[in-house]
């Protein structure tokens, strides 16, 4: 997986935004499928109560800090990482340098309807880049034969999976042998937010660590999983170190 800071035994990528961009856009080049996470506090945090999905996460190609409290427990750790990296912006910025080569890309995930207007925004905003299909994330077990081979008939370079976190890492992990792909993401709500439906933070309230702030004042309903947010500081606090 390259530079890593070990946090509650998942392998997070020490890479800055800008060059974990060019380590995908390799990735592209390369014919296999490279599996990308995109862990918060609240992820990591699952896999440190679950070894077995630990295990999962750092089977993948890269895991990147997608929440300011992974950010925050590397300096506790003294293994600061440099920045955060965003699934999101990084999505966003991939999509940006892959248009101009016309790379193609599938969404899957999220409700009806959202895969659709998340393809439209990024055909908009990145002229070139090819929405190669769309597929919502409401589907039964025995379904998943006939979705992989939707998205290999449509031949993308890159899969975004947006079925929320563990289920879109265990379907990558369950499928990655049977995809024909480049790059798989699991990506948690991006297609909300690509399609405008999920508010993101002000850029006043990213750079003060508060976006999770912002998305539990939108959604009060997210309290009862913000609970894991002490939680896992408390533990980075106290046991974060033997993992070193």
């Amino acid at each position: 997986m390259g530079d890593t800071v070990n946090i509650l035994g998942v392998q997070v990528s020490t890479k800055t935004m800008a060059e974990t961009v060019d380590t995908l856009l390799g990735y592209l080049d390369e014919e296999r499928v490279h599996c990308v996470f995109t862990p918060n506090s609240e992820i990591i945090y699952m896999a440190y109560k679950d070894p077995q999905f630990a295990q999962l996460l750092n089977s993948a190609d890269l895991n990147t800090a997608d929440g300011i409290g992974v950010v925050y427990a590397s300096r506790i750790l003294k293994q600061p990482l440099r920045e955060r990296v965003t699934g999101f912006d990084l999505i966003n910025l991939l999509c940006e340098r892959a248009a101009p080569d016309k790379r193609r890309v599938f969404l899957f995930g999220a409700k009806p309807g959202v895969a659709e207007e998340a393809a439209d925004k990024l055909t908009q905003l990145y002229p070139g880049l090819v929405i190669c299909g769309t597929r919502d994330g409401y589907f039964k077990e025995e379904q998943t034969p006939e979705i992989v081979e939707q998205i290999n008939a449509a031949e993308p370079d890159i899969l975004l999976v947006c079925l929320g976190a563990p289920k879109q890492e265990k379907w990558i992990a369950d499928n990655r042998e049977h995809l024909n792909v480049r790059v798989v993401f699991g990506a948690g709500g991006t297609l909300d937010g690509l399609a405008g439906r999920m508010e993101r933070a002000p850029e006043s309230w990213q750079r003060l660590g508060l976006e999770w702030a912002f998305r539990l004042m939108k959604e009060p309903k997210r309290i009862f999983r913000m609970t894991a947010l002490p939680r896992f500081g408390l533990t980075v606090l106290l046991k974060g170190r033997k993992y070193r």
